[in-house]
Formats: C-alpha cells, sequence, structure tokens
C-alpha cells in the first residue's frame, strides 16, 4: 500500500474518533469562548479604553516581529522554532478579536446611550414647541380681543352736551350715566334707538306723499303723451309748406340738438358758417356727422356708481395686461392713437360754386361744382383739421396735367399766405410728440386732415406763429374774416376749375383766348404749342435755365411745374412754368430755352430774358377780366407771338440761297435797337405793329 493511501486511511479513522488534536483543541476554545460572552460584558465596565488601545499596539508589534521571525526561518530552511511561534502567534490573534470584541461592545454601548439622551432631547423640544404654540395662540386671541370694534363704534353719535339738553331724563340718567362710561353709551345708544325711530316714521309719510305726487306726474305725462301724435302729425302736414318757403324748421331744429353736443371750437363754427350762410351765401349747406351717442357719453359728467364700474374695469384691464406683458412698441402704438384721436362728431360744409365761363376752341363749357369740407377736432391736440372733396355737376374730361389741381392734398394749399396745413399750429403739441415718439404730424395728415391755420381762426382757436403774415390775416374769428375765408375757397375752387378745362385745351395744342383778350394779340400767329405736359419739382431743379428762379427762393415745394414747348419750323422752345397754389393772385412764372441754331437761354440770350419779361414782369396787360383766370393761357399766347417775332427779325446768312425760314409776317418799326440788338416785342392795338419797350 502506498503511502498516500495510508494518509487517507488515517484522516477517515480520526474524522470517525472525534477529529485530530488541533480540531478538538479548536472546539474546545469555542466552548470557552461561548462561556465568557456573558462575563465580557461585565467586564467591559472595570476595563480602561486605554489600557485596551495600549495592549492592542503591543499585540500588533509582537504578531509582525513573529510573523517576520517566521518568514526568516522558512527562508533558511530551519523547522524548529516554527510551530512554538505560530502557536504565539495564534494568542495575540484571539487577543486583537477579544480586543475587537470589546471596542464594537463599548461603541455599541455609547450609541444607545447617545441614542437614549437624543430621544430625550426631543421629547424636551416637543414640548417647548407645544408651549410656543399655546403662547402664540393666546397672543393672537390677545391681540383680537384689543382689536375688536363694537357695531356701536361705526355709528355717529351726538355729543354729550346735546345728549343731555335733548333727552328725556328717562333716557339720560344722569346721576348714572355721569360716572359710569358703560351706562352712559348705552344711554346714548338709547337715545340714538329713540331718534331713529321717530325718522322712520317721518320717511314713511314723506314716501306716501312722494307716491301721490309720482301718480299726479304720471297722469300728466300720459296726457303729454296723448298730445305727441297729434303734434307730429302737424308737423308732417306742414312739411310741404316749409319745403315751399324754405323754412325747414324740423330740420333746423334736430340739427340744432346735435349741435349741443359739439366741441367748442365746431360749435363756434357751425354757428358763423349757419349765420354767413342765411346772412350772404344761400349756396353755404351744414350737416352734422358722426355718433352721437358716443358724444353724449363724453359730454356727460361721470357718476359715482361709473367711477365703481371704471375702477374695477380698470382693475381687471390692468390684470389684463400684466398677463399680457403688451412690448413697448404696441404701448407707444396705444397712445399715438389716444393722442390722436378725434371727436365722435364732425362738422360737413358744402359750398357750390359756379365755374366762370371758359372759351376752349368755338365752344363755350359752364360747370358747377360743389366743395366738400369736413372739419374734424382733436381733442387731446386742441386743433381742427380739415378733409377736402371735390364733385362736379357734369364728368370732366380728365386733362393728364390737370391731375393735381383738384386734389385735396393741393386744392386748399397757401390759401392764406405760407399757410400749407403740413405741420400742426400748437407748440404744446411738439412736447405732446416728443412723449409718444411722433416726429411729424405731416405723417398723419392723409388719415387727419390738414391743420390750416384759418381752419383754426374759424373754430375761435388761435396760437403764436412765427409767420406774421398769417397772424394778421387770421387774427380773430369773426364775421368779416369768415366772409373773407368762404370767398377765397371759393375763387381757389373756380380757378382750379378754369386752370382744369384750360389744361384739357393746353394738352391738344389749343390755346383758348377769350373774346374780351382778344386785342391782346395780332390776328395771325405762326408759332404753335407743340406739348404740355406737367413735371416734378425736381426734374424743375435739374434744369440749368431755371437755376435763376430756384436760388432766388421762388420755386416752392407747394407750387405746381409744368412744361410747355412752342415750335416753328426747326425752332423748339421750352418754357418751365412755376403755378402757385394762389394763382391768379400770384402769377405764373416762365423760364425759357430755345433750340435753334445751338441752345439758348435768357442768362446767354438777352433777346430770350426780353421774351421772359414780356409773360413774367408785364403780366399786368395779360391778365384780361377779373379775376384773371386767363392769364396762363394769355401768357402762353403772347410767347407764341414773341416767338414769331424773335425769329422772323433774326437776320438771314446771305450765303444760303432760298426763300427765308421765317418770312416777316409781322409790322416791326424797328428790327432791333441798342447794342444788345434787342427786338421789338411790344405789341401796339388797334395799329397792329410791334415796338420796343
Amino acid at each position: 500500500m502506498s503511502s498516500e493511501a495510508l494518509k487517507k486511511r488515517k484522516s477517515k479513522v480520526l474524522r470517525s474518533e472525534g477529529g485530530t488534536p488541533e480540531m478538538k483543541r479548536g472546539r474546545a476554545e469555542g466552548d470557552q469562548q461561548d462561556m465568557r460572552v456573558y462575563s465580557e460584558e461585565v467586564e467591559l465596565d472595570g476595563r480602561d479604553p486605554e489600557q485596551d488601545y495600549v495592549q492592542y499596539k503591543e499585540s500588533c508589534e509582537s504578531l509582525a516581529t513573529l510573523m517576520s521571525e517566521i518568514q526568516d526561518l522558512k527562508a533558511n530552511g530551519a523547522k524548529e522554532g516554527v510551530e512554538q511561534r505560530r502557536m504565539q502567534s495564534c494568542i495575540h490573534f484571539m487577543n486583537l478579536k477579544k480586543l475587537n470584541r470589546l471596542a464594537h461592545m463599548r461603541l455599541k454601548r455609547g450609541r444607545d446611550q447617545t441614542h437614549e439622551a437624543k430621544q430625550k432631547v426631543d421629547v424636551l423640544h416637543l414640548q417647548l414647541q407645544n408651549l410656543l404654540y399655546e403662547v402664540m395662540h393666546l397672543q393672537k386671541e390677545i391681540s383680537k380681543c384689543l382689536e375688536f370694534k363694537s357695531k356701536h363704534e361705526e355709528i355717529d353719535l351726538v355729543t354729550e352736551e346735546e345728549f343731555y339738553q335733548e333727552a328725556p331724563q328717562e333716557i339720560s340718567r344722569p346721576h348714572l350715566t355721569k360716572n359710569d362710561p358703560h351706562q352712559l353709551t348705552l344711554a346714548r345708544l338709547d337715545w340714538e334707538l329713540e331718534q331713529r325711530k321717530r325718522l322712520a316714521e317721518k320717511y314713511k309719510e314723506s314716501q306716501a306723499t312722494k307716491e301721490k305726487i309720482q301718480k299726479s306726474i304720471e297722469v300728466k305725462k300720459e296726457h303729454l303723451r296723448s298730445l305727441q301724435p297729434g303734434l307730429h302729425a302737424i308737423m308732417q302736414a306742414s312739411l310741404p309748406v316749409q319745403e315751399y318757403l324754405s323754412m325747414p324748421i324740423e330740420q333746423t331744429q334736430k340739427q340744432t340738438e346735435v349741435a349741443r353736443h359739439l366741441p367748442p371750437p365746431l360749435y363756434v363754427l357751425f354757428v358763423q358758417a349757419n349765420a354767413y350762410g342765411q346772412a350772404c351765401d344761400k349756396n353755404l349747406t351744414l350737416s352734422i356727422s358722426g355718433d352721437v351717442d358716443e358724444a353724449k357719453a363724453l359730454s356727460k359728467p361721470p357718476e359715482d356708481s361709473q367711477d365703481d364700474e371704471s375702477d374695477s374695469d380698470a382693475e381687471e384691464e390692468q390684470e389684463k395686461t400684466k398677463r399680457r406683458r403688451p412690448t413697448t412698441g404696441g404701448q407707444l402704438d396705444d397712445k399715438r392713437r389716444e393722442m390722436l384721436k378725434r371727436h365722435p362728431l364732425s362738422l360737413c360744409l358744402d359750398l357750390m360754386c359756379k365755374g366762370n365761363s371758359i372759351f376752349m376752341s368755338t365752344s363755350v363749357w359752364k360747370l358747377g361744382l360743389i366743395l366738400h369740407l369736413s372739419f374734424y377736432y382733436l381733442m387731446n391736440l386742441n386743433i381742427m383739421t380739415v378733409k377736402t372733396k371735390v364733385s362736379t355737376s357734369t364728368d370732366l374730361n380728365t386733362a393728364i396735367s390737370a391731375g393735381d389741381l383738384l386734389k385735396s392734398d393741393t386744392l386748399l394749399s397757401c390759401l392764406y399766405t405760407n399757410d400749407q396745413g403740413r405741420e400742426t399750429p400748437n407748440p404744446a403739441n411738439r412736447y405732446q410728440f416728443d412723449k409718444v415718439g411722433i416726429v411729424s404730424f405731416a405723417d398723419y395728415v392723409d388719415e387727419l386732415g390738414h391743420p390750416y391755420m384759418w381752419v383754426q381762426s374759424l373754430g375761435g382757436l388761435h396760437f403764436p406763429s412765427d409767420t406774421s403774415e398769417v397772424c394778421a390775416e387770421l387774427s380773430s374769428l369773426s364775421a368779416s374774416h369768415m366772409e373773407s375765408s368762404m370767398k377765397l375757397l371759393r375763387g381757389r375752387v373756380q380757378s382750379r376749375l378754369a386752370l382744369h378745362k384750360q389744361f384739357a385745351s393746353l394738352e391738344h395744342s389749343i390755346i383758348p383766348v377769350s373774346s374780351e383778350c382778344q386785342h391782346l394779340f395780332p390776328a395771325k400767329i405762326i408759332s404753335r404749342l407743340a406739348r404740355w405736359t406737367t413735371i416734378t419739382h425736381q426734374d424743375y431743379m435739374d434744369f440749368s435755365y431755371t437755376r435763376h428762379v430756384t436760388e432766388a427762393g421762388l420755386a416752392k415745394d407747394t407750387d405746381l411745374y409744368f412744361m410747355g414747348v412752342v415750335e416753328r419750323g426747326t425752332a423748339r422752345l421750352q418754357a418751365a412754368v412755376v403755378l402757385s397754389p394762389r394763382y391768379p393772385e400770384i402769377s405764373p412764372l416762365f423760364s425759357l430755352c430755345l433750340s435753334w441754331k445751338g441752345e439758348r437761354s435768357g442768362r446767354t440770350d438777352d433777346n430770350l430774358r426780353a421774351m421772359e419779361s414780356e409773360v413774367n414782369v408785364f403780366k399786368n396787360e395779360l391778365q384780361g377780366p377779373r379775376p384773371g383766370h386767363q392769364l396762363l393761357t394769355n401768357q402762353i399766347a403772347r410767347l407764341c407771338v414773341c416767338l414769331d417775332v424773335y425769329l422772323e427779325t433774326e437776320g438771314q446768312d446771305d450765303s444760303v440761297e432760298g426763300p427765308r425760314e421765317f418770312p416777316r409776317e409781322k409790322m416791326c418799326l424797328r428790327t432791333v435797337r441798342g447794342p444788345n440788338r434787342l427786338k421789338p416785342f411790344k405789341y401796339n392795338h388797334p395799329q397792329g405793329f410791334f415796338s420796343h419797350r
């Protein structure tokens, strides 16, 4: 049998007998340890933790020393002493385990003590919180008691002096109440109750009297209501008589009733225009348009209930605005709209104008035109504005160049000197505009209307202005000013209507000349108007031959600009015309440029300068019958005559054979004069010859 088999058999025998000696020794130590568990808890109270810590360090050092010795012995191959040191190491291990158990037991005991202390602290803290809560509750109850107000404190009782003077003895009881404030208060309350009972009886009696009076009022109202249908029938039956006698009484009453709700400036204009229409102009009609109910709401004084409602509405609106958080741009737009808000009512003034006779070729045209003026009042800016509209009795054959004549933007421009109606005349508005970011009122003119100075004067508004001429003409509101303004409006419309018809003829190369002005021109005029068109202000400024006009400040943004071309043969004369809005009070201004054998203008040719003088300087000769609506066409006709004289009196080159391009058909006393070789442009009637001025 091998050695391994013997070893296995020996181990089985030992297990059957109870194990090896080491195993028996281990079990014995375990039994002894179990017997020591209880004694260690008792032993723990008598042991010093510092001594245990010192013993722990000594055991660790000894164990480390034994381990190093065992390692050295095994390294040298010596087997003696290893087993002994191993037994000593086991003893140290057992000592360390005991110390470990003791340390854990001390830790557990410390934790248990800490936990018990924390529980005691928690119980005490909870008791403290309960006591604090009870204190706080008691303080609240005390403050409620101190702040308590009885109902009798809200009652306005009579003074003590009045109480003792007026109250009977059985209620006042002076012997008891003068020394006891509580009894005094009770007595005063009893007297107040007694007075209120008396007042309640008086109230019932007054209510009964009021009901009787109301019943009598209702009976009278019913009687008046029964009269209303009869009166209405009488008024309806009298309408034909009112129309026949031109006395619209009912319509006037309704209009007067509505006019009460107009703002003061519009009401002043309404009164003045109505008086002027009745006294001087039957063709002037007035009407009021807008929301009357909204105007009544503006003029109605606020009530307490309405204030409460408005406060609640304002709070709701404020809450909404807080919720939606509007942007800065949206707030400014709302402020601008509020600042530029117009009054709900507006005044409409219709001015009927009859056009003068205008000779066009061989026919006479007469037109009727109605100028509609709508006056508005801007409540926050305290200014008035006007919008215009023109309607004609017949359809106009609209000329292309006459497109701006009857436009609302230019029709009333500069009715008075320098009154363009683009900016607000109220100086205070400038500061209001700065708050809401409005740069210029001109941006809102198309929507709100033009704030002319004469409009403010018609409404009784007066503001200081840098333009002295306007202030002099619009110094006050009066009947004479109303009359002058209406005459200016009527004259402006008639002049624009005359220009409209003249432009329609000029665009067809026809220069209309009335019979009253035939003597101003010779019978035969060869030069003809080839083209008549409108141009812009910038186009006019770009011409080289108009520079002297622009430098003199005679060409403004408010003026109208036109280009006329007069031709005869190879000669072509361009005439740039500046037409003022106040035509014919301010005459048109012509600047000339001749294209013939080169290009010439008034700045390079003395004769062209003389031709400009004929139409610009000597305009009084061409004015014609008042009010001078034929001035423009007469100036153009004079320009054609002057071109004929210029070309016919021009010297001909003898080296050129053939007939003259421009044969002399005008009779001239002298063809040229002076060192400047000026030509005779003045026409003498009835002799029919031309001479120098």
